[in-house]
């Protein structure tokens, strides 16, 4: 398939920022200083893991600033963030930048699809919530949770309850469709091991077996079931 270069090079800071991302965007305008991460995940419900990707993805698109705090007392500084300036910032070009990494990838790494699975475990975990000890989430909560995380990356998803403790999570809208479309080992191995370390982060009853891409146009599918042995 032959790479459409405009469509790589078309720049992307007309695209809208996703709603959280949104809200925290707006919350910096409105406040009268800097906030930290925990501010921010406290008056948006977000996790602080998730608040501080947020907040760090506003700072490279050039939206906001970081800075460090001077404190008078022993400890760590603050890190603060404000929002930016109304100066205009460079065109984002995220699409190409994905398609050379991913390419990379695929190209360079001796089993691709198994290396970004395994970075999909570590960043699922990274944005999501541990429930406190001894807490147990039902497989219904789980999936709650877990489409609110897909949500969090961009997708559109549909959770659905199936017969013998089956589960399919209808991904739609993919956000990196047109890279997965060429990398499909790649990029759908990436957001399946996302699930699972979510999933196990949340020590959930549930296992993400696998994930069909494009089984209709726009539309994943990924297939869970319950599994007695986790948490």
């Amino acid at each position: 398939m032959r790479v459409d270069t405009r469509q790589l090079l078309t720049a992307e800071d007309s695209s809208p920022l996703g709603r959280s991302r949104t809200d925290v965007l707006d919350m910096l305008h409105a406040a009268d200083g800097p906030l930290g991460v925990r501010e921010v995940a406290q008056r948006t419900g977000l996790h602080p893991n998730t608040a501080r990707f947020h907040l760090e993805a506003l700072v490279d698109a050039g939206l906001a600033t970081r800075e460090t705090e001077d404190r008078e007392t022993p400890g760590r500084p603050r890190i603060g963030y404000r929002a930016g300036t109304d100066s205009p910032v460079g065109q984002r070009r995220y699409r190409l930048l994905a398609e050379m990494l991913t390419s990379l990838i695929a190209a360079t790494m001796p089993a691709p699809g198994q290396a970004a699975e395994e970075a999909g475990r570590e960043w699922g975990a990274y944005l999501t919530e541990q429930p406190p000890p001894y807490q147990r989430l039902t497989a219904v909560e789980a999936l709650t949770k877990l489409t609110a995380i897909m949500t969090e990356l961009g997708f559109t998803p549909r959770p659905e309850d199936g017969a013998d403790d089956q589960h399919r999570l209808y991904l739609q809208h993919c956000p990196f469709r047109e890279v997965a479309e060429r990398h499909q080992d790649v990029i759908c191995s990436l957001h399946l091991g996302i699930m699972r370390g979510a999933l196990a982060r949340m020590r959930a009853p549930l296992s993400a077996d696998r994930l069909e891409p494009f089984v209709a146009p726009g539309l994943c599918v990924a297939r869970l079931s319950a599994d007695a042995a986790a948490g």
